[in-house]
């Protein structure tokens, strides 16, 4: 596996959660009042430099009114078949 935050993967993420934001018609500065954040926070996420662990995730989506089931779906859709890290005893 990959440390970078610069995986296909993430990109999705990146992606869908932008899109979301955009759809609403909601500024950074909008979204980052909602979650009590700096703009600084959305900017970092939606390009790249920063990721979420699952609870700021959570958060976002919540922030957002979306799903997150719906962006782990866009995440899954760009993983790759098969990554070749698991292995069996």
């Amino acid at each position: 596996m990959t440390r970078s935050i610069y995986t296909d993967e993430m990109l999705a993420l990146q992606d869908w959660l932008k899109s979301q934001r955009k759809s609403q018609n909601l500024t950074m500065h909008n979204l980052a009042t909602r979650m009590a954040r700096p703009h600084s926070f959305i900017y970092k996420v939606e390009q790249g430099e920063r990721r979420l662990d699952v609870i700021e995730y959570i958060w976002y989506c919540t922030a957002l009114g979306v799903d997150p089931h719906a962006g782990l779906d866009a995440v899954l859709k760009n993983l790759p078949s098969s990554t070749g890290s698991a292995t069996q005893d």
